[in-house]
């Protein structure tokens, strides 16, 4: 009896060896990825390209609330983004996001708060807050919400 238990037991443990899950990427890795995300959001913005910026969301499905108002969907918002800010380089402004925090939820969701600027005619100010879902393999932003002000001189911008 006892000789039979130590022969399962290379048996068992290879068993186990073979089922076992792919070790996932660190927080750090996964933290990474989703600066990355916003750092290419960021530039695309600053070059026009708002398909390039709506890149970074869930699509078809992102949540995005601004305004006190839900925006339909992921067409919907980047009409929002083509109808308010696109008609010249001046709407559009420069973008620019910093004090970004990350905090890892789950192996493929992410809770990221940041400020961000946006200087324009009139420009803005505010802190946006972001869940993260990994979706095949790749950070976007499911939900965003977004809480904005002008700056002035009673509350300056952030991200100067």
């Amino acid at each position: 009896m006892r000789r039979s238990k130590r022969s399962l037991l290379p048996l068992i443990g290879a068993a186990l060896c073979m089922g076992a899950a792919p070790i996932p990427p660190s927080a750090e890795t996964d933290k990474a990825a989703i600066r990355q995300v916003i750092a290419d959001m960021e530039l695309a913005w600053n070059r026009g390209d708002f398909r390039g910026y709506m890149a970074g969301f869930l699509n078809p499905g992102v949540t995005f609330v601004s305004r006190g108002q839900f925006q339909r969907d992921w067409q919907g918002t980047l009409d929002h983004y083509v109808r308010d800010y696109g008609a010249s380089p001046e709407t559009r402004g420069t973008l620019h996001f910093c004090d970004i925090q990350i905090e890892m939820l789950a192996p493929d969701a992410a809770q990221l708060i940041s400020r961000f600027h946006l200087a324009a005619k009139p420009g803005q100010s505010g802190i946006n807050t972001r869940l993260m879902r990994k979706v095949e393999g790749r950070w976007v932003i499911a939900l965003n919400h977004v809480s904005a002000f002008e700056p002035d001189a009673t509350h300056p911008a952030y991200c100067p």
